[in-house]
């Protein structure tokens, strides 16, 4: 048996935990295809226009394993905690996908931690239904879970060296499916790198201060990854030159964080860039040329 896994979304925050738990249960796993314009387009005529630009991704990215996998893998995401939730999109994910492709080989399980829930009896209902025992299901749970503690251990360590060094720094402030989004995200990175500038990310930081620090933000947030950005932006604003904050249209929870970090965060320089399908790289890399000249102007020889 074949799981595919959309590479958009949370892949880029639990992708590693899902490959690690397929592969121990002893399916084949296929991630999809980086993200392209091609596959934009496949999503976007397939979505109401109202939808985000991160959501019409990753239906392109379901439609391209459609056919490939004997299961794809939407999960639903709901509550961290009492006080703490996803957008409403990770909600009704799973509703959304199977009432636009009625084909898809869906399989799902629901995080919500904040009645009761508990991510392992979760991931162990998921594998019953792939015909798996309890103890495997366990097991795989766990080795997932370590793989990707492992590799976020890492990312945290190597972004905290890179802090150290010399050179202008910008944080991207952002969701991890716009930062790592090699359509929406990676594209932005090169542009910063390209002005010699090193550029660095909200959600390698570390998660659990990041959430703690918001509060000096805001006290009443409680979109999970919303908290967890802002969070990063205090943690480092001394730190770095400055700091994007990247959103896509028209993300409600992001507009709504974005004007609030604008409005009170006022010792570090920032710039909001907003993405939709239809931004043009030339008119991006000119905004980024302009911030990235007023940070050197403001610190010449930082």
């Amino acid at each position: 048996m074949k799981i595919g896994l959309p590479k958009a979304l949370l892949y880029y925050r639990y992708g590693v935990l899902w490959e690690t738990f397929f592969r121990e249960l002893g399916f084949d796993v296929e991630v999809s295809a980086n993200t392209s314009k091609e596959m934009l387009d496949m999503g976007t005529k397939t979505t109401l226009d109202e939808n985000c630009l991160p959501l019409k991704i990753f239906m392109g990215h379901v439609q391209s394993l459609i056919g490939k996998c004997d299961r794809i893998l939407v999960p639903r995401f709901s509550r961290v905690s009492k006080a703490e939730e996803y957008c409403v999109r990770f909600w009704g994910l799973p509703d959304i996908v199977q009432n636009t492709f009625s084909d898809a080989p869906m399989i799902s399980y629901n995080l919500d931690l904040g009645w009761r829930g508990n991510e392992a009896a979760a991931f162990i209902k998921m594998g019953r239904a792939l015909g798996k025992e309890k103890s495997v299901s366990f097991q795989a749970y766990c080795a997932g879970c370590r793989a990707q503690q492992q590799q976020d251990q890492e990312l945290l360590r190597v972004q905290s060296m890179q802090m150290r060094t010399s050179g202008k720094k910008i944080l991207i402030a952002s969701q991890p499916y716009l930062i790592h989004d090699a359509y929406m995200g990676t594209q932005l990175q090169k542009m910063i790198v390209k002005q010699g500038v090193i550029p660095l990310f909200s959600d390698r930081c570390n998660r659990r201060l990041c959430r703690a620090l918001s509060k000096e933000i805001s006290s009443g947030l409680y979109w999970s990854l919303n908290k967890e950005m802002i969070g990063a932006i205090e943690l480092c604003k001394n730190q770095v030159d400055g700091v994007i904050l990247l959103t896509a249209f028209p993300c409600g929870s992001d507009a709504l964080v974005n004007e609030l970090v604008l409005r009170r965060v006022r010792d570090v320089p920032m710039i909001q860039i907003l993405l939709d399908e239809h931004t043009a790289p030339a008119g991006l890399e000119t905004r980024i040329e302009s911030f990235t000249d007023i940070l050197t102007k403001r610190r010449p020889y930082a």
